[in-house]
């Protein structure tokens, strides 16, 4: 039995609530340009899309990405850091922390819309101080146009690679999207829906009919998968890329691009085999041209601390939901892998 608990206020109320000054503006098109051009094959730039499992904490995740500009600024020539900011969490049994949408304080109880405030708050003051844009999970497509003027990359999870909303709302996006292989591994599922992403489509958004021009820049996240044995399977190997950009030659998709989620099934969510992971990946990029052209980045889950904990054990900057790399090990591995573009 549903019960309604309050009335949420539609995307542009809220936008008018929260305003972005001009100067937010301008750094979200700088960022939307040189994003543009990695997955169009213009820059030669590597994407790092990285940052906790989920944004926990606005102070945490501030101080966090205030040390990743500082990073950046440093490798600009040839890498670009784009934040995760991801305040929308799945569950896979529906149980747990859902993200700061739900809890943006992750001791009291839910209130979404408290939860999209202090996510339009954090979205903005990540921009405004850091000079960064960011990447979140469209795990509900109904709030893109909440963050839409705010973040430069999204990401379709591996649950919800199938679902119809989350492809057709992807058509209509202006900012490259990722599309994670399912848990099952099937990388057919992924290029489908790749496919609709990159198509035009009408359909029922927002109480209105919707039309959408498709998205040239829908692209897929290879994250690993889980066997009927519960088994973690990586997909990350010399062997898989191959697959993965034969799979592209053959349905000839636009803007062929690939970016590899080092954590989640390819570590075997074992946290601190990111960095061997990633050295594999770039030395397959450096071995084959044609996959150096097609793996455009990395997503790497980091954090302040290394590891997770408990929510009540109240450690600063540590994961209260997958365990993440620490931010020193974090940034020797960014300064490694602008060694090897």
């Amino acid at each position: 039995m549903f019960k309604y608990v309050r009335e949420i206020p539609t995307s542009e109320k809220l936008k008018e609530m929260i305003p972005l000054s001009e100067t937010v503006k301008t750094v979200k098109e700088n960022m939307d340009k040189q994003l543009h051009s990695i997955f169009e094959g213009t820059s030669d730039k590597f994407l790092l899309i990285m940052g906790p499992c989920s944004a926990d904490n606005e102070d945490a995740v501030f101080q966090y990405v205030t040390k990743l500009a500082e990073v950046q600024a440093k490798v600009e020539d040839k890498l670009l850091i784009v934040p995760r900011v991801y305040t929308n969490k799945p569950r896979t049994t529906g149980i747990g922390y859902k993200g700061m949408l739900h809890q943006p304080n992750p001791s009291r109880d839910p209130d979404i819309y408290a939860g999209l405030i202090a996510i339009r708050k954090l979205q903005v003051r990540v921009i405004r101080e850091s000079g960064m844009t960011a990447a979140d999970e469209m795990l509900y497509p109904e709030n893109f146009d909440y963050f839409n003027d705010l973040l430069s990359y999204h990401a379709v999870g591996a649950r919800s690679v199938e679902n119809q909303l989350h492809r057709l709302v992807s058509s209509g996006a202006d900012a490259p999207v990722g599309m994670k292989n399912p848990t099952s591994g099937d990388i057919t599922v992924m290029f489908n829906s790749i496919t609709a992403a990159q198509s035009p489509h009408n359909f029922m958004y927002k109480g209105y009919e919707a039309k959408t021009s498709g998205n040239p820049l829908a692209h897929a996240i290879l994250r690993g998968s889980v066997n009927k044995q519960g088994e973690h399977i990586q997909n990350y190997h010399y062997e898989d890329l191959m697959g993965t950009l034969e799979m592209y030659n053959k349905l000839a998709l636009k803007n062929p691009a690939v970016i590899i989620d080092v954590n989640h099934s390819n570590s075997k969510k074992l946290y601190s085999q990111q960095p061997r992971i990633a050295k594999e990946i770039m030395h397959s990029r450096r071995h084959n041209s044609d996959l150096s052209k097609m793996i455009k980045g990395l997503m790497i889950e980091s954090y302040l601390e290394d590891g997770s904990q408990d929510i009540s054990e109240n450690v600063f900057g540590r994961s209260i939901t997958d365990p993440c790399l620490g931010f020193e090990k974090s940034e020797k591995l960014i300064y490694e892998i602008a060694e090897l573009v």
